[in-house]
């Protein structure tokens, strides 16, 4: 039996099932391949996905969780790109190595000037995703760095480190998407909850999307992404919000 999803709907529009989601999202071909992102200094080794032909396209910087980049975020990031994405997965963190937030700052600005520097890539459209610390991320810059349009938080951590996302929300000018499990110990629902009451009070526009039963990380298993109802679902909630909000405007 399929596990139970839930949709909050805290002041934004419906969050469409998979197979509403599924339909009219034709696939492209894409290409893929290493590259370096290099800020202040430091090179940090990264993947790109692209659509083989066409553009420009909405971009998205996605920053991993503190298990590196794994092989499902590849995975993740080819997937993401076939629905017409130009996605940077960087390469920022492992566990030898865990930078202060400025540097992730600046490196995510970086990531930004590699994206926009390419010809298929529309700079007015570049959007931000993260998991778990990436999550945290996602949360604590898409407020402060005004070139990401809108975001995608996979279970962050909104009163996590020395800066809490939640202090810089009165910043929030973008949508927001945030994705969780109920089962989620290291960032317990509840506190997303809360979170969310306070997006709500300041007046931002968010999404919240909660799977009932699902872990932290649920998206990965030993590295690998999982391709089960769940996973597959989550993935095209982050795809379908940011065709909405990184639409091109007239």
């Amino acid at each position: 039996m399929a596990k139970k999803m839930l949709v909050l709907l805290l002041g934004c529009c419906l969050l469409l099932p998979l197979t509403a989601l599924a339909q009219g999202t034709g696939e492209v071909a894409v290409t893929s391949s290493e590259v370096i992102v290099t800020s202040q200094g430091q090179d940090y080794v990264s993947y790109l996905a692209a659509p083989t032909e066409g553009g420009p396209f909405p971009a998205v910087v996605l920053i991993h969780s503190f298990r590196g980049l794994e092989e499902g975020y590849k995975t993740m990031t080819d997937q993401f790109a076939a629905h017409g994405f130009v996605v940077l997965a960087v390469g920022w963190q492992t566990f030898e190595q865990s930078p202060p937030d400025a540097t992730v700052d600046q490196l995510l600005r970086d990531s930004v000037a590699l994206l926009n520097a390419r010809e298929d890539v529309d700079p007015e459209r570049v959007g931000l995703t993260g998991f778990c610390a990436g999550g945290r991320y996602t949360m604590l810059f898409l407020p402060q760095i005004e070139l990401f349009k809108a975001g995608v938080a996979w279970y962050g951590f909104p009163y996590g480190g020395d800066v809490q996302p939640a202090s810089v929300l009165d910043q929030l000018t973008v949508p927001m998407l945030m994705i969780h499990g109920t089962a989620d110990q290291p960032s317990p629902i509840a506190q997303i909850y809360q979170y969310a009451g306070e997006l709500t009070g300041a007046g931002k526009y968010f999404e919240l999307k909660v799977y009932y039963g699902e872990p932290h990380g649920f998206m990965l298993t030993d590295g690998q992404l999982r391709q089960d109802e769940v996973a597959q679902d989550a993935l095209m909630q982050m795809v379908s919000f940011f065709q909405r909000k990184l639409a091109p405007t007239m």
